[in-house]
């Protein structure tokens, strides 16, 4: 199985992804963001987001009421029916689901995010989580009848309320569940770049101990998307390409070896 994460920048190539995805002959699972969509939603409709910053040197965005209600329309509406749309006029039998959807995948909410205020520590517990479980039969049933589920964000806690995550770690459960060999991850970007200001930097190859080395370096929202890469190895993926989403062919270069291949 090829589990594939497309980034949810606005200058993402959609359309080059989807006609790429005709020519895979093997059972693929699509997981999506859509936090371009998200952030013009916010804007046009006034709302302001919030960042968090954990004590322990991850980000996230502040998940309340409003934002869960954003992400109901930019992920698992406008971009994920986008996505399903293009499929089908290619001739993929797409199904789009949210973690919400038949439990697809659930989750469980955080207890609270322990962060710095005004050199005070204090936990904040908004909506998000974990996800931890996938609906299995769920999938199978799609996928052993030809279908190609279109997965993205917000998942149901443990009480089917909607909550956040992070895209990254519903890909980790989803190969962990289905010990998929290859995950192909398209980006706003050539690559992993040494120097994200130069985008002729791009690391061509990594192993394993080069992402342990790496997490340690770097911060914020990179520094989470570095445990995840490293997760995926420790769940027995063999190779991780990280590609160029916004090329004429996003997917067939990746799966031909471009961007940066980490095995």
């Amino acid at each position: 199985m090829l589990i594939i994460k497309i980034g949810g920048g606005l200058s993402i190539n959609l359309v080059g992804i989807v006609a790429d995805l005709v020519s895979v002959n093997e059972k693929v699972v699509l997981v999506h963001g859509a936090n371009g969509e998200r952030n013009r939603l916010a804007e046009k409709m006034g709302y302001e987001q919030e960042v968090l910053k954990s004590v322990s040197g991850y980000s996230s965005v502040y998940s309340d009421e409003g934002l869960i209600d954003l992400q109901m329309m930019a992920y698992a509406g406008l971009v994920n029916k986008r996505i399903v749309s293009l499929c089908q006029q290619k001739g993929i039998n797409a199904v789009g689901l949210c973690g919400l959807d038949g439990r697809v995948v659930e989750g469980r909410r955080n207890k609270g995010i322990r962060v710095m205020n005004k050199g005070k520590q204090m936990v904040v517990r908004d909506f998000s989580g974990k996800p931890f479980s996938v609906n299995r039969m769920l999938l199978d049933l799609l996928l052993d009848n030809g279908f190609v589920p279109i997965l993205t964000i917000p998942l149901g806690d443990e009480e089917g309320i909607a909550i956040n995550s992070e895209n990254d770690d519903v890909v980790a459960v989803l190969q962990k569940e289905f010990g998929a060999e290859r995950v192909v991850q398209l980006i706003e970007a050539p690559g992993f770049l040494e120097d994200v200001s130069d985008p002729r930097s791009v690391v061509v190859s990594m192993n394993r101990d080069d992402l342990v080395k790496r997490e340690e370096r770097v911060s914020g929202r990179m520094k989470r998307k570095m445990l995840a890469l490293r997760r995926l190895f420790e769940n027995g993926v063999e190779t991780v390409v990280i590609g160029d989403g916004r090329v004429e062919h996003p997917l067939r270069d990746a799966l031909n070896g471009g961007g940066t291949v980490i095995s």
